[in-house]
């Protein structure tokens, strides 16, 4: 998840702070009153943004009328369930909203801890008035992408669930097949339903019946998916244009060229269609401040553990993107094995030349942060990664 740092709402204006504690059941609310400096518990029923517009602005006013000055308004609530609608709805209304990382709050580390709804709307608000006093440490903010760039996630978002799901009812017919010694049964084949037909078991026997009625339906549920993944992939084909004002720059640049930036991922040797499409909406879509912020958006710094005497590292930190984190990995693979004469193949064959197949795997990952800096560079200022080969332009 992105982290960005934001400036307060108006400067160091009072203003009445409302955390929201989001369930479906009901919204609790933390709310600071500037003008006594107390904190008051309110409840709305859950999704009736109407109420809570209506309760913040009495507060606000009541807080006005006491203060005798102009007060404003400002709302925090967790990234979660709920995603960005409610930050949304309330900018429209006026009212400045935040949305919290969730990680980023600092917690007890007692074994057993209270959580209760109150706890956590107080803690948020807490952290919001540390934030507002000047401490950017106290917790972190996510950016709130735009409906069309979280519409644009969607369709590689939900081509990785289909395939998951095909795996598990290929994986399925395979296992109930397996019971009865027929194992060369290919479901994924066109002609799965006439092989299935004239399949035998071990014993030469055909298929008891009720073990064929479930495999059929699970070749049905199969097939379905197998339907919604061609149309999600016809869907991926089609390139939407970014919205984000950084994307709107870094498309301008590949357009004064006379490419997509898609399509300039794909003339990189190893870099296929869903790769790219995953990494420009993912990724390219965003403005970064510099390649740490960029490797941490994906989960790839280093997290070193030091304590007197006592280094170790223990790994990458992981806690960013995880989506953009597999496919880097995986793109790495594929980078080594085929952009042979790049300079990043080269530091990893240096670095790995006779080591094992852990060394290899750590190393990887080390591919993966290096490549995704290069590969931003090549999105952002048109820099080829060295050494990499490009793919011939059809004649």
């Amino acid at each position: 998840m992105e982290q960005v740092q934001v400036t307060s709402a108006g400067g160091a204006e009072a203003a009445v702070l409302v955390a929201i504690e989001l369930s479906k059941a009901n919204w609790l609310l933390a709310v600071y009153d500037p003008s006594t400096g107390k904190v008051s518990r309110r409840g709305v029923d859950g999704g009736d943004a109407g109420a809570l517009i209506a309760l913040v602005e009495r507060c606000r006013r009541d807080a006005q009328g006491r203060a005798g000055e102009v007060v404003g308004a400002e709302c925090v609530f967790e990234a979660g369930y709920d995603g960005f609608w409610l930050q949304r709805r309330l900018e429209q209304a006026g009212i400045a909203c935040r949305v919290m990382d969730p990680a980023s709050l600092k917690v007890d580390r007692r074994a057993r801890r209270v959580k209760t709804d109150r706890v956590d709307a107080e803690s948020l608000l807490r952290a919001l008035q540390a934030w507002r006093r000047g401490d950017r440490h106290a917790c972190s903010f996510v950016r709130v992408p735009s409906i069309e760039e979280e519409d644009a996630r969607r369709p590689h978002r939900e081509l990785a669930r289909l395939t998951k799901e095909r795996v598990g009812h290929v994986n399925r017919i395979k296992g109930l097949l397996a019971l009865h010694g027929v194992r060369d049964y290919r479901p994924l084949r066109r002609d799965r339903r006439a092989a299935l037909e004239a399949l035998r078991t071990g014993c030469g026997k055909v298929l008891p019946l009720r073990c064929r009625q479930e495999i059929e339906r699970e070749l049905s549920r199969l097939e379905l998916v197998l339907h919604h993944i061609a149309e999600v992939e016809a869907a991926m084909a089609e390139v939407a244009p970014l919205t984000s004002p950084a994307a709107e720059h870094i498309e301008g640049q590949f357009a004064s060229r006379g490419h997509d930036m898609t399509e300039a991922l794909e003339k990189l040797t190893c870099m296929g269609r869903e790769t790219a499409v995953v990494l420009t909406r993912e990724v390219l879509c965003r403005d970064f401040r510099d390649r740490r912020s960029l490797a941490s958006f994906a989960g790839l710094t280093p997290s070193p553990y030091s304590s007197g005497r006592l280094q170790r590292e223990q790994g990458v930190s992981k806690a960013g993107n995880a989506i953009v984190r597999a496919r880097l990995v995986q793109l790495a693979w594929r980078w080594v094995r085929f952009q042979t004469g790049s300079d990043i193949t080269a530091w990893f064959v240096a670095r790995t030349g006779g080591n094992s197949k852990r060394s290899r795997r750590v190393a990887i990952v080390a591919v993966a942060r290096k490549l995704l800096v290069a590969l931003w560079r090549y999105a952002t200022q048109g820099l080829v990664p060295a050494g990499a080969r490009l793919r011939r332009s059809a004649a």
